[in-house]
């Protein structure tokens, strides 16, 4: 890591069917090798088809999914005196939404259908309605957090 200075931060340009930020970072992260096309068909066909399922608005199904996965405490290892502390902190925004998106597609690749499409979806409406993979993760995560809180004085 460079001492300098921060890396800045790249802007990302939102995506081109919905004109949503989010969609788009969600979209680069589902993407490997470089393949944006088929992360782009992987994504809006699983949000056509979140639609088709739950006959509501799938931008506003997705926001949903990705603010019930979002932690809003973590735990992190913390040395004092030789032994490790895991402490509890807040998460910062960024990073929140971050780490909803990674743990959103960790769970949707682990699921068992046949398409990335139809996992992805379901992972999603899952989320939206607070269950799935990628909720008992944030709970499991607040939990650690809720267990480690007498550490909570070693705070940096």
């Amino acid at each position: 890591m460079s001492r300098r200075h921060r890396a800045e931060k790249r802007e990302v340009n939102p995506d081109p069917k919905f004109g949503d930020l989010v969609v788009s970072k969600f979209m680069n992260s589902i993407m490997k090798e470089g393949k944006k096309s088929v992360a782009e068909r992987i994504v809006y066909g699983a949000l056509d088809r979140m639609q088709s399922r739950a006959k509501s608005d799938p931008i506003q199904l997705f926001h949903s999914a990705l603010d019930n996965v979002m932690p809003a405490v973590e735990v992190r290892s913390r040395r004092v005196g030789g032994a490790t502390y895991q402490v509890p902190v807040e998460v910062r925004p960024e990073r929140r939404q971050a780490l909803a998106i990674r743990w959103l597609i960790t769970a949707a690749r682990s699921r068992n259908e046949n398409t990335m499409e139809e996992r992805l979806s379901g992972e999603l409406l899952d989320a939206a309605n607070n269950r799935g993979t990628a909720v008992k993760k944030r709970e499991d995560t607040h939990k650690m957090a809720e267990a480690n809180r007498a550490f909570s004085h070693y705070r940096w």
